[in-house]
């Protein structure tokens, strides 16, 4: 009778463990999915920064009495590079977008800078730019979205909890974002 006790729970033990190993397996492979598409998202945030300087100079060229736009790029800018976490990339990214939608809404009051050809290049090249970054935080939101399931979901929140795994945070749509803009022709 005894034996039989020992063996119960040396079979319960081993259940668990098989249980927990599993899990565990799962949150890596996931985690890892999520850094992947992460990293993803960076390139993307790289290439628009890559091309924002170009940008400033060929509107500032043009548009000398918009200095208070500059300044704020900079500022954004900044935020960008001291950005030690997601949260914080997420939050710099999203002010550098709002500049640049801004930058951009500027450059319409000026007629020469539309048949400036290498102006019309980088604004191609940078709504391309958008469109991939757009995509690629698509691609992270699901894989947030499918790790944040597991670590929430009993019974697999505790042995998250309990192996430190925590929730991702999802990249969200700018304050804003769901009224269409007017355009006016």
């Amino acid at each position: 009778m005894k034996n039989k006790s020992w063996i119960i729970i040396i079979g319960i033990v081993i259940l668990l463990a098989v249980y927990v190993v599993g899990v565990q397996r799962n949150l890596v492979n996931l985690s890892e999915e999520v850094n992947a598409s992460w990293g993803d998202v960076e390139i993307q945030y790289q290439r628009r920064a890559d091309l924002i300087p170009n940008i400033v100079e060929t509107v500032k060229a043009q548009a000398i009495k918009e200095q208070e736009i500059f300044t704020q790029i900079a500022e954004a800018r900044s935020k960008l590079a001291g950005a030690a976490n997601v949260q914080e990339k997420i939050n710099a990214n999203a002010e550098v977008s709002s500049v640049l939608g801004r930058l951009l809404a500027i450059t319409e009051n000026y007629p020469q800078l539309k048949q400036n050809e290498g102006f019309q290049d980088l604004r191609i090249e940078l709504e391309g730019t958008e469109n991939r970054i757009a995509v690629a935080r698509k691609f992270y939101n699901d894989d947030v979205k499918a790790f944040n399931k597991m670590v929430k979901v009993f019974p697999t929140n505790i042995t998250a909890g309990i192996l430190g795994y925590d929730a991702f945070p999802y990249i969200e749509a700018e304050a804003g974002a769901e009224k269409a803009p007017d355009v006016k022709f």
